[in-house]
């Protein structure tokens, strides 16, 4: 049998005629005429080199290599319903892959979304990357994922981004700090005490510096740390003054104290961010309209900016990877 000259149109014309029983009803149903009927199955017989059907007393008959041929078809053209079916369903974003990277802090936030999506789409695939900003942004340019979510968007042109909660930071110390029972504190009196703080490149420390910049204020003493756990567990043991997103302080925790500085608001926004020289999966569009239609529902209603109504994500599915 030689695949080169068999071609899927032979094999549907052949199978309507197997149906059918008749050349001129197939010619009929696939808007053919007669002749390319018989030419189509004379040249489907020349491929796999045996008689398929056989005219007797003005009759079509089947052979025997016919028959075992449509059961193969109808296996065959079986497989591509259900890939069909399967194509219909990544288009509705109810199968596929949603590849998120996203920032450390974003860790304690995204999953109360992700959740939630994941009981609704069960097919579909979230594979996460954490890391710090600047190992996201890395995957960022080399466009390793579908969506991304900063606190500190790429001002980048081929980035597109759109808030959708706000991230204010505490100012935590020890239960026994000197400042710890006092009713208000200015920024000021905690640059005297030493911080604990992010990698530079963190979006909470590049904040934080830039409001102490601003301010013309410089820290007496500061020790790096690699997370936010270790931030707080090393507030909680009286290393320090830590600097952390309200949403990573677990509630009921008693290990440290939140000041209530009276002079500093500082607050970021997470983002979610997607290229818009990439194509966007059809899971991961599912995904964001989720989000942009739930967020009051699984978030804390007090600090979601919902703007992903600004995702322009026809767009970016019109770009090819």
């Amino acid at each position: 049998m030689d695949l080169r000259h068999i071609s899927f149109r032979l094999l549907e014309v052949f199978m309507s005629v197997v149906k059918t029983g008749s050349i001129s009803e197939t010619a009929r149903r696939l808007h053919l005429t007669q002749p390319t009927v018989s030419l189509q199955i004379k040249r489907l017989q020349e491929a796999v080199d045996e008689p398929l059907v056989i005219m007797q007393q003005q009759k079509l008959h089947v052979t025997e290599a016919g028959h075992e041929l449509f059961r193969t078809c109808q296996r065959v053209f079986g497989h591509f319903d259900d890939y069909n079916d399967f194509l219909a369903e990544l288009k509705g974003g109810e199968r596929g892959r949603c590849k998120i990277a996203m920032v450390n802090t974003a860790q304690y936030i995204l999953p109360k979304l992700l959740g939630p999506y994941s009981n609704l789409h069960p097919h579909v695939e979230l594979p996460l990357e954490i890391g710090n900003r600047a190992e996201v942004l890395v995957r960022f340019e080399r466009g390793e994922d579908d969506i991304y979510v900063f606190s500190h968007p790429p001002s980048l042109e081929h980035a597109q981004a759109a808030r959708f909660l706000k991230n204010p930071l505490e100012f935590i110390v020890p239960t026994d700090h000197p400042l710890a029972n006092q009713q208000h504190v200015a920024l000021s009196e905690l640059v005297k005490y030493r911080f604990l703080l992010r990698e530079p490149g963190s979006a909470t420390r590049m904040l934080f510096e830039s409001e102490l910049q601003r301010r013309g204020l410089v820290l007496s003493n500061s020790v790096q740390m690699a997370s936010n756990e270790a931030i707080r567990v090393a507030v909680s043991s009286g290393m320090g003054i830590g600097v952390l997103s309200r949403h990573v302080l677990p509630i009921g925790d008693h290990g440290f104290k939140v000041l209530t500085v009276s002079d500093a608001s500082l607050a970021s926004h997470w983002y979610f961010v997607i290229r818009t020289d990439r194509h966007i999966a059809h899971a991961a569009r599912s995904f964001l309209t989720f989000a942009q239609d739930h967020l009051e529902q699984y978030l804390d209603g007090r600090w979601v900016r919902n703007e992903l109504h600004g995702l322009n994500l026809s767009l970016a599915d019109q770009q090819i990877r």
